[in-house]
């Protein structure tokens, strides 16, 4: 398949130097809108332009596993010789929240690492994703908007093996705090402002990161900096004009460091998109 076929949100890009191949995992089982169902899937390519796939690496329904909807922005890290993917999930009777899998290759089969998510179980969280600082592994994630109004970026250090949190979630900030994120009536309430897809990168010696949320009318890519993960967090607007957020970024084959994307932000219009970062 070519890049411009596939139908995907949330993109992320694990690039595999041993055998130059990328892979592409997100949203991919999406229906008419923005509801998702029941796996996980990847697309590998030799040059982001052409894919193979999709390949389930993950599939809830015959796992017997607790979520039956909304699987949402799967991102998969390297980590210790393993790969461990991140993924949203939600059942009806259930809080959306992230859940952490492994597996011994990038295209899976992938398993929960625990029998329960990771995330606190009265919060609704989504879009987990894994930092380490000074050997110290974190989940960074999204406290959403539908619970708190306005919504929270937070973090919480993990067990060396990731299984579990080893202390309470901190706040790293709110939506709000970004004075170009745009407020919206909502079904929580008035004034509520999103955050999405958080994602940490060092950069001139500070800690970064891009995340996303509706301003200027659009769907966009934000950034904050701070000195350290449970420092004090700086605000930017976006770099991009575009309808287009939940980013990540990685290096290519050549050494070039790419933004991924997906654009428009249009229910069945999404596609994953590669920039050069700078």
């Amino acid at each position: 398949m070519k890049r411009e076929e596939i139908r995907i949100r949330d993109p992320f890009i694990l690039a595999d130097d041993e055998t130059k191949t990328y892979y592409m995992y997100g949203t991919t089982e999406l229906g008419k809108n923005l509801e998702a169902y029941d796996k996980f899937s990847v697309y590998v390519s030799k040059d982001l332009e052409n894919f193979d796939g999709p390949f389930v690496v993950f599939d809830g329904g015959k796992q017997g596993f607790w979520a039956t909807c909304d699987y949402w922005a799967a991102e998969v890290h390297k980590y210790n010789g393993k790969y461990y993917l991140f993924g949203s999930f939600r059942s009806e009777n259930h809080n959306r929240a992230t859940q952490i899998l492994v597996a011994d290759n990038p295209k899976g089969p992938f398993t929960p690492l625990s029998a329960e998510p990771v995330t606190p179980p009265e919060w609704e969280c989504l879009d987990g994703t894994l930092w380490v600082e000074d050997g110290k592994p974190y989940i960074v994630f999204c406290h959403e908007w539908t619970q708190v109004e306005d919504g929270e970026i937070c973090a919480m250090q993990l067990s060396d093996d990731l299984s579990h949190g080893v202390e309470k979630p901190f706040l790293l900030f709110n939506a709000s705090d970004n004075k170009s994120v745009d407020s919206f009536d909502g079904k929580a309430g008035k004034h509520c402002r999103i955050t999405d897809g958080p994602f940490l990168f060092k950069e001139d010696g500070k800690l970064k990161m891009i995340w996303s949320s509706l301003a200027g009318g659009k769907y966009a890519v934000l950034e904050a900096e701070s000195n350290g993960i449970r420092g004090k967090w700086m605000h930017k607007g976006s770099r991009f004009t575009f309808d287009g957020g939940h980013a990540m970024l990685f290096k290519d084959f050549n050494g070039k460091t790419k933004i991924s994307l997906h654009h428009p932000n249009s229910p069945q219009n999404e596609r994953a998109i590669f920039m050069d970062f700078e």
